[in-house]
């Protein structure tokens, strides 16, 4: 695999991770704003020390650089994890007047930057500004023993930033400031190397009547395309209802879905992460694996609580002429409850996280592509009835 997705993955060709995360071919010399990849999705928490070990032990990841008191940074605590092309950076205030505690105590645990590798942030920043972005951080150098990075960051939707990061002339652990750490939580013998392989897309939620103009920011100031429109009874219940469009990089390596709530009966999973988290924010990480039975059981028996599809989503024999011929038998998927859907393109199989922190907003999606470039469009009802059956268990609905 070439160093252009600009983290070489072990045991993962180039097909693969195509495969994976549905790369499509795309000439970079004509993208306003060429984005190579994800670069990390970074977190803020109430306990970043326990968080990371929760990523460590329950997902599988491996702690690969840090950033403390201990190396000299006083205001808060930053653990880098690492699996396959995923990067997390889980950041935690220190001092009791630290701006990620007041972040905290408004949000609560969730993402504050989704950070983008360019090749040149000097040239997404200029067309960024020349088109309206707010600049909240101009290019600069950092640089240590390993090198430079070129750095500069702005705003989108909420709190939320997309820090444009160029590490090409760096070879340290993750960033200057940083020292390489290693994961103290052994594996079992025979455990799996790694659970997911990629970030697959980041999902965010806005607010009523705002999410085209979010999907216009994408357009305008980062040259993203539109990929996928959700609307009416394409994602509806009897009692909740969303609109959804999908944006993406040329290449199709960084997707943002975005949701606004819809008038509905009761209150919609939008309506309730943005009473909780209070405003606009990432909802949920959709995370790439090459064998979904294998990472969900692993993941399971750590402790992460998965949601659950009724026994009659799998005897329905329309889903069953449906999906036609998958890698994994209907009665597996049953058994995981994994949920399955195929489009003109492949098929893909999925299956959705219970919120993993104390307010019900951020979770997580499990995604095995085979072909498909969807988002489970046929699976929208029998995954929001599953949602609205938590929402009721926790008095939300």
């Amino acid at each position: 695999m070439t160093d252009t997705l600009g983290e070489k993955l072990d045991d993962v060709s180039f097909d693969q991770l195509k495969q994976l995360v549905g790369l499509v071919e795309y000439d970079a010399s004509t993208d306003p704003f060429p984005v190579k990849s994800m670069d990390a999705i970074v977190f803020v928490s109430g306990n970043a020390t326990q968080t990371a070990l929760f990523y460590q032990s329950a997902f599988g990841m491996q702690l690969i650089a840090y950033s403390g008191p201990e190396n000299g940074n006083r205001e808060y605590k930053s653990f880098v994890l690492k699996s396959g092309s995923a990067r997390f950076v889980i950041n935690g205030g220190v001092t009791p007047d630290s701006a990620l505690l007041d972040h905290h105590r408004k949000h609560g645990d969730g993402v504050v930057d989704l950070a983008l590798e360019v090749a040149d942030v000097d040239r997404c920043i200029e067309h960024a500004r020349a088109k309206g972005a707010t600049v909240l951080e101009e290019p600069n150098d950092v640089s240590d023993e390993h090198g430079t990075v070129r750095r500069a960051a702005i705003a989108t939707y909420g709190e939320t930033r997309h820090t444009l990061i160029d590490r090409s002339r760096y070879n340290g652990p993750y960033l200057p400031g940083y020292e390489a750490r290693e994961s103290t939580i052994r594996r079992p013998e025979g455990a799996p190397k790694r659970l997911f392989q990629a970030v697959d897309h980041c999902v965010g939620n806005v607010e009523l009547g705002k999410m085209d103009e979010w999907v216009e920011f994408y357009n305008r100031v980062m040259g993203f395309v539109n990929m996928a429109e959700f609307v009416g009874d394409d994602i509806a219940t009897e009692y909740s209802a969303l609109m959804s469009k999908v944006v993406s990089n040329g290449n199709h390596r960084v997707k943002f879905p975005l949701n606004e709530p819809a008038i509905a009966k009761k209150k919609s999973q939008i309506d309730e992460y943005l009473e909780y988290y209070d405003g606009a924010g990432c909802q949920h990480i959709a995370l790439a694996t090459n064998d979904v039975i294998r990472t969900v059981t692993a993941m399971r028996e750590a402790g992460v609580e998965f949601l659950d599809a009724p026994d009659s989503y799998y005897e329905d024999p329309e889903l069953r002429a449906r999906i036609g011929e998958v890698r994994v038998p209907i009665e597996t998927l049953k058994e995981h409850k994994i949920l399955v859907d195929r489009d003109e393109d492949g098929y893909l199989l999925q299956i959705f996280s219970k919120p993993i922190g104390d307010r019900p907003t951020v979770f997580y999606e499990l995604i095995e592509r085979h072909g498909s470039l969807g988002f489970g469009k046929g699976n929208f009802k029998a995954l929001f009835e599953a949602i609205e059956r938590e929402q009721e268990r926790r008095g939300n609905l």
